[in-house]
């Protein structure tokens, strides 16, 4: 137990396959030639999706890094595109009937580094012509012999009148942290969170509901030099995210906790 902590603490987090946020059919990267022809993409981060509920339709995110800064941070610019495409294969005739573009978007340091970014279209039915998609990121950082850190965030997007608009931004769903001493004595946190839509609604679009779920525990070495570890009780709560014309507005202590996971 003392050896594999760490690798433990992050394992929920990461498990799953990377290989979903490939585009295998070239897609992403016949959108940055036309695009952006003379900017780099991060192939490795570049995500596309069939959105099922829309047939023909596929979402693609393109990530586009800006020069490293002094401080050894990397930025990311975000184009986001809905593409409709055509029943008969034809690529030449993919069309864009969506797009958002985010200037430094996302970003990385010396410490916290990106390792995935998928595409969520779960059924987040706002109204009943609102229908929003998710992007998640995962982040992953610390020391993985010391404090090791890894993290998941959604932001929502829907399509309307021909544009793809953000209505809540980034918030962070999971994570797993902790700090110890290599051997066994430490401390860690373990946070999930369940992303729905509920029933009630507010200007127009359905809340949002964050159920979630957090667990600590403790580590500690025993006279007899085992390791024990001691779970405290599991904390529920929720948080009720309203839209209030133009997104939903997150509360500022859920916005502080997340900055203090970060640093």
């Amino acid at each position: 137990m003392r050896l594999l902590r760490p690798a433990l603490l992050l394992l929920g987090l990461f498990t799953a396959s990377l290989s979903h946020a490939a585009c295998e059919s070239g897609l992403a990267e016949r959108m940055h030639a036309k695009l952006h022809p003379n900017r780099p993409l991060d192939e490795r981060l570049a995500a596309c999706k069939i959105w099922p509920a829309f047939p023909g339709r596929s979402i693609v995110v393109l990530p586009l890094p800006r020069e490293t800064t002094d401080t050894g941070a990397k930025v990311f610019d975000l184009e986001l595109l809905l593409i409709q495409r055509p029943d008969n294969g034809n690529t030449e005739r993919d069309t864009v009937i969506g797009r958002l573009f985010q200037p430094e978007a996302l970003d990385e340091d010396a410490v916290t580094s990106i390792q995935d970014i998928r595409i969520d279209t779960s059924r987040y039915v706002l109204s009943t012509d609102a229908r929003a998609f998710g992007l998640r990121v995962r982040y992953k950082g610390g020391s993985a012999s010391a404090s090791p850190l890894a993290s998941e965030t959604v932001r929502l997007y829907v399509h309307h009148a021909n544009k793809l608009r953000q209505v809540m931004q980034e918030v962070e769903l999971d994570h797993d942290s902790g700090g110890w001493d290599a051997t066994c004595t430490g401390h860690f946190e373990k946070l999930r969170t369940m992303l729905s839509v509920g029933k009630a609604t507010s200007n127009g679009y359905a809340d949002l509901l964050l159920s979630r779920t957090l667990v600590q525990s403790h580590a500690q070495e025993q006279e007899d030099q085992s390791c024990v570890e001691k779970a405290l009780p599991a904390k529920f709560s929720t948080v009720t995210l309203r839209y209030d014309g133009e997104r939903f507005r997150v509360p500022k202590s859920l916005l502080q906790q997340q900055q203090q996971q970060k640093n």
